[in-house]
């Protein structure tokens, strides 16, 4: 068993992310939520290139990609803190401020 190099790594966490957002996509269709199925598409998209780039020695592509999915974690971290209600992040955001009973 030899040592696997960093562009091995690269494309096995590449093909991975693939795989992940294609059943997260899968998902998506069965609920009909339509800005996550776009959203889900770009990202393959992008994951795509990022497993060209890898592979074929493209810096720019593997930058691009590299850039995507710092975008991408933070948005899931907000995601993730909005939907368990972290802090005030929730109120804050969907009632700007306004009461409970003012709401609709």
């Amino acid at each position: 068993m030899g040592c696997c190099s960093g562009r091995c790594t690269l494309a096995f966490i590449c093909g991975m992310q693939l795989v992940s957002v294609l059943e997260r996509q899968v998902i998506d269709f069965l609920g009909y939520q339509w800005a996550p199925i776009l959203t889900n598409f770009l990202h393959i998209i992008i994951v795509i290139l990022g497993l060209f780039g890898t592979i074929q020695f493209r810096p720019r592509y593997v930058t691009g990609y590299a850039a995507w999915l710092v975008v991408w974690m933070t948005w899931n971290v907000f995601i993730i803190c909005f939907y368990l209600e972290v802090g005030d992040l929730s109120r804050a955001l969907i009632g700007f401020g306004l009461d409970k009973e003012e709401k609709f």
